[in-house]
């Protein structure tokens, strides 16, 4: 049996929470969804360029499991992005916490 997942604190909340490719149906489209806390860590890593060490720290979690979640948000949206898929964010086990 499987620990239980750590409950990730995150600071962002998207204004969007759906992204598609432009000029093709939803119903035609093959969806991925990208949790709250892999919007985070893509947040942490990419836009504001901190070390795995110090945006884990910031989410409550492990070095190892930030970069598991930043390597699964990434593979996620690379895959959105290349083939044309429409990217959900949405769930997680998160805790909000105010900046």
């Amino acid at each position: 049996m499987s620990r239980p997942c750590r409950c990730r604190r995150i600071r962002c909340r998207p204004d969007s929470n759906y992204f598609k490719p432009r000029g093709i149906p939803m119903d035609a489209l093959e969806e991925i969804n990208l949790t709250l806390d892999e919007l985070e860590s893509v947040r942490l890593a990419d836009l504001e360029g901190l070390y795995q060490e110090d945006a884990a720290k910031k989410m409550n979690i492990s070095r190892q499991t930030f970069g598991n979640i930043v390597d699964s948000a990434h593979k996620k949206i690379a895959d959105a992005l290349l083939n044309g898929k429409a990217l959900k964010i949405e769930g997680g086990v998160v805790e909000r916490v105010k900046t």
